[in-house]
């Protein structure tokens, strides 16, 4: 009778466990190569891999980020893997004029800001790459 009411216990011990390792931070310079998947360039000079959610990994997708010195929040998978924390968490940034800036993409036409490139979801116009301050958002 007595494992039936641990079990439960176990539960939840695991789950605060789990709280208690906190992310990665990853820095480095985004590499985005034809045919192979995004990776960052770290200062020892060590290519890791990066994946995320489908969001992220659109974002990751976007040429115009290609050499962009990022700060990538999440975990590794394996030595040379990391999966970055999901979009919503602002687990992907830039920094842009020394300052640590969030991706996002804006409609001049529509004046509507979307957090993962392509067109516009209003006028289908392709929307421009629009580094903004977390704060502000």
């Amino acid at each position: 009778m007595w494992f039936c009411l641990c079990l439960p216990m176990l539960a939840v011990v695991s789950v605060f466990a789990a709280d208690l390792h906190p992310g990665e931070t990853l820095r480095g310079k985004l590499v985005l190569r034809d045919a192979k998947p995004p990776a960052v360039e770290t200062a020892e000079h060590k290519l890791v891999t990066l994946d995320g959610d489908e969001p992220t990994r659109k974002v990751l997708g976007d040429r115009r980020l290609n050499g962009f010195d990022i700060e990538a929040k999440g975990h590794f998978t394996a030595p040379d893997r990391f999966l970055i924390d999901p979009i919503h968490t602002r687990g992907l940034l830039v920094r842009h004029d020394s300052k640590l800036r969030m991706i996002t993409y804006w409609c001049d036409t529509c004046s509507i800001r979307s957090f993962t490139p392509g067109p516009c979801v209003c006028c289908q116009r392709e929307t421009t790459l629009d580094l903004r301050d977390p704060d502000e958002l």
